[in-house]
């Protein structure tokens, strides 16, 4: 018998349904503006007095705004509407090791200003204390966006169920650390916070539209870490602790390189930025240890610009690293069976040298080679999916029903 976690779910009251139908209309006006109310009744399948009761409702509270009027062969013409993005906004965080990044979205996620960055400070509560002022000036300095609905944090590593605590992230040296509540404190702002990989997949499902959007797919982020999402049949995949769709930390080679969480030949510690540099230079950079002096000012990018000019070992470091996505993705296909695989990180610039090596891969290990693979989809970096992840931690609630029993 299947266990059922009752805390997943809120008693269905009264008002309820209302308030359900209340957030389809929010959802649907979000991924089809500009639409008229007799496209809401028509796509609702309810009757347009009811589903202009919601419109006004939501009109009221300015959350939707009626635009230009369309044309009609007869009758009255269509008033089309809006998600009112003019007053709200939202902050996004995306933390790494090394640098932080903040930017300034409206409520479906566009940027508004920035992104920013500053240097990661090691220390928790230095990190909350920097990370508040560069909020505390970033909404000072862009005022006129009106009220900051909240901050969205994005952290490489595993979040707790109630999303309040960093339970473990290995690159950063945290383990159960308080971030929402302490950060929350120190702005006055509703926090929220959660793996980069689980993110990056939530944004990548809430801005999907229409029949050709995939309900079971993987997110990969390659950074300075592996970040991996994981949706099946349209949900997250989670587990009990929060932690499910960790591929990064399966291992490919139990005497492979260390990891960064203590293991030894995990996925991340092959494919990682910081691993790919490490074949380059032919020494281990430990992901605890500070990259020597001549190195750090090094990047994936200047590693992938030697390739292109010529340097054989750059170019055999950065296939190396295909091949090991190809490795991986291949127990990931194999375990989830996604229809598509979405792939970003600074490796992807890369893609013309990484191609082929990571193709051959999948199919030495593929488990059902005459079946389609999965289509890989590139997210380019200008795109900034971790970002756009952390800002939908905030939006996405307000436009999705939740689950009721």
């Amino acid at each position: 018998m299947r266990r059922i976690d009752l805390n997943a779910f809120r008693l269905a009251q009264r008002d309820t349904p209302r308030e359900i139908n209340r957030r389809i209309v929010l959802n649907l006006i979000r991924a089809r503006q500009p639409l008229s109310r007799a496209d809401l009744a028509r796509l609702m399948g309810a009757r347009r007095g009811a589903v202009s009761v919601l419109v006004k409702d939501l009109i009221d509270e300015g959350l939707v705004f009626e635009g230009a009027k369309g044309e009609a062969v007869r009758g009255r013409k269509p008033q089309f509407l809006y998600i009112d993005t003019r007053r709200r906004s939202v902050v996004a965080v995306d933390l790494r090791p090394t640098r932080t990044s903040v930017m300034l979205t409206d409520v479906v996620g566009e940027p508004l200003a920035g992104p920013s960055t500053f240097a990661t400070p090691s220390d928790p509560q230095k990190f909350i204390e920097v990370l508040a002022e560069r909020i505390r000036v970033l909404l000072d300095e862009h005022g006129k966006t009106g009220c900051c609905e909240g901050i969205g944090v994005v952290v490489p590593g595993m979040v707790d169920r109630t999303g309040s605590r960093v339970l473990f992230a290995p690159r950063l040296d945290w383990k159960d650390v308080p971030l929402r509540e302490p950060l929350a404190t120190a702005t006055g702002l509703p926090v929220q916070i959660e793996n980069s990989g689980k993110a990056c997949a939530l944004a990548q499902m809430w801005s999907a539209h229409g029949p050709a959007a995939p309900a079971d797919f993987v997110f990969l982020s390659v950074s300075d870490g592996l970040g991996v999402g994981v949706v099946v049949g349209g949900r997250l995949l989670r587990g009990r602790h929060n932690i499910g769709g960790e591929f990064g930390h399966v291992p490919i080679n139990v005497d492979g390189p260390p990891c960064a969480c203590g293991a030894n030949g995990c996925w991340e510690s092959y494919v990682s930025n910081l691993a790919t540099l490490s074949r380059y230079f032919g020494r281990p950079l430990s992901p605890h240890k500070p990259i020597p002096p001549e190195l750090a000012t090094f990047t994936i990018q200047d590693l992938i610009a030697r390739a292109r000019g010529g340097d054989r070992k750059a170019a055999g470091a950065i296939q190396a690293t295909g091949r090991y996505l190809g490795l991986g993705l291949t127990a990931v296909i194999n375990a989830v069976d996604p229809s598509r695989i979405y792939l970003s990180g600074e490796i992807t610039t890369a893609w013309d040298l990484i191609e082929s090596a990571l193709n051959d891969a999948i199919a030495e290990r593929v488990l059902a080679p005459a079946s389609p693979r999965p289509e890989i989809v590139l997210v380019p970096a200008r795109d900034v999916p971790r970002l756009r992840g952390a800002a939908a931690l905030v939006s996405a609630p307000a436009f999705a029903a939740p689950e009721v029993a």
